[in-house]
């Protein structure tokens, strides 16, 4: 199973989506990301974000949805925050597709405690929708479940 997470910048939340998913998911998931406007690079916090929790960066790097074009995606997930005025990327195809909004922890402004502590709570956020998605059984789900309960993990 292919999970495309998409977002704006692809520079931090579907970066920390795609590190978090890739380290949590069993064999046979694997994730991806890419945004509609990358900004080109990742946010070197969200890096050390993800290396102060644990999970691996190599290989990570800011690229637009151009370059899965190929990939067919199973499930794609936006993970851009509507309330904060965002437009979320599009993505055609036959693949189901949820909306996870997260606020920028890169947004955040004030002192290095309270951003780090941003990146932190976002970090935690993901991997508890990352382990709610590897539990679902999906060969009991048909398409509009699926649906459902992808949507109820991005309420989490």
């Amino acid at each position: 199973m292919k999970v495309l997470f998409l977002c704006t910048a692809n520079s931090c939340r579907s970066i920390l989506s795609e590190a978090i998913f890739n380290a949590m998911a069993p064999k046979g998931m694997r994730a991806f990301s890419a945004g509609s406007y990358p900004k080109g690079e990742v946010n070197p916090l969200a890096l050390q974000a993800l290396l102060d929790a644990g999970f691996d960066v190599e290989g990570l790097y800011s690229k637009s949805t151009d370059a899965h074009q190929a990939l067919a995606p199973d499930i794609v997930i936006t993970v851009c925050d509507k309330a904060a005025g965002e437009a979320c990327p599009v993505f055609f195809g036959p693949a189901s597709r949820c909306h996870w909004g997260l606020s920028d922890p890169s947004d955040v402004n004030g002192s290095e405690a309270e951003i780090n502590a941003a990146f932190a709570a976002t970090i935690q956020q993901i991997q508890k929708r990352v382990s709610a998605f590897i539990a679902l059984p999906f060969a009991q789900l048909d398409s509009d479940a699926l649906k459902a309960e992808l949507n109820r993990i991005g309420s989490l």
